[in-house]
């Protein structure tokens, strides 16, 4: 399938690692022309090795407002046809242990930066005439993980936020869906095995068996094949698609809408 992507610039942020590199990296097999963003330099200089020609990179915290704004510069007066929000997730916590200088670091870290930039972004997708954005978040939004308390509370947010943004400017050419990845093979999941190997006092090797083994295919998936899924979103074939939220997970959700 033609994803017409060839040519057309896309935001990624947290592109250094995980799902943001791989989404970053089946992009640029597709011919597309990536601004890449990550807090790790290192990482991004891979990425802008792989083909220098279509990678642009910054190395800043996304989340602070100053730092944001230096990403909007790196772009420019370039027409982004999309963008990918995608930030790393809070420690892994249960309600009990989590105190209130954690849900202030979470809410900053999860909701505030992107409620920032998808306002700054929608208004130039606008003018441009539309594009589509695509937000990582987490399956927690669809089924409460134990111990990630954090996430499940402020992940739910975005949805409410997209949601609402994206009836407002459906009409306009803008197209806002979110990625709910469950369990994947990625450093983001590290903390989550570490956290349930210690609450079932077992080794990091048997929890990650009971994770996979939650799913129905009974492994992780693989960072590649979701940014697939991400790659459609992006391009002109889900012209139709819009205020989803959409499971990656295996499996592992229980509900019928999951």
């Amino acid at each position: 399938m033609d994803l017409k992507l060839k040519g057309q610039y896309f935001l990624v942020t947290g592109a250094g690692s995980g799902f943001g590199r791989a989404i970053a990296e089946a992009l640029i097999k597709e011919g597309a022309f990536v601004f890449a963003n990550s807090k790790t330099e290192d990482k991004l200089v891979e990425l802008k090795n792989m083909a220098p020609d279509q990678v642009e990179y910054l190395a800043v915290d996304i989340t602070i407002p100053l730092e944001q704004d230096k990403v909007l510069n790196m772009i420019g007066n370039k027409r982004l046809s999309g963008a990918v929000i995608n930030a790393g997730g809070p420690p892994a916590k249960s309600a009990m242990e989590s105190r209130l200088n954690d849900w202030d670091t979470a809410y900053k870290s999860l909701v505030r930066w992107k409620v920032r930039i998808t306002k700054k972004l929608v208004q130039r997708f606008i003018g441009w005439g539309g594009g589509n954005m695509v937000f990582v978040e987490s399956i927690s939004t669809k089924q409460p993980i134990d111990n990630l308390v954090l996430s499940n509370a402020f992940r739910l947010a975005i949805v409410g936020y997209v949601k609402t943004f994206s009836k407002e400017v459906g009409g306009k050419g803008v197209n806002m869906n979110i990625l709910a990845p469950g369990y994947h093979d990625t450093n983001a999941m590290e903390r989550i095995i570490a956290k349930k190997a210690l609450t079932m006092d077992v080794s990091v090797e048997e929890a990650r068996d009971h994770l996979e083994g939650e799913t129905l295919m009974g492994k992780m998936g693989k960072p590649e094949d979701f940014a697939s899924l991400a790659l459609w979103l992006l391009s002109p074939n889900s012209a139709y698609v819009t205020g989803q939220t959409i499971s990656v997970d295996g499996g592992l959700t229980n509900g019928v809408f999951g």
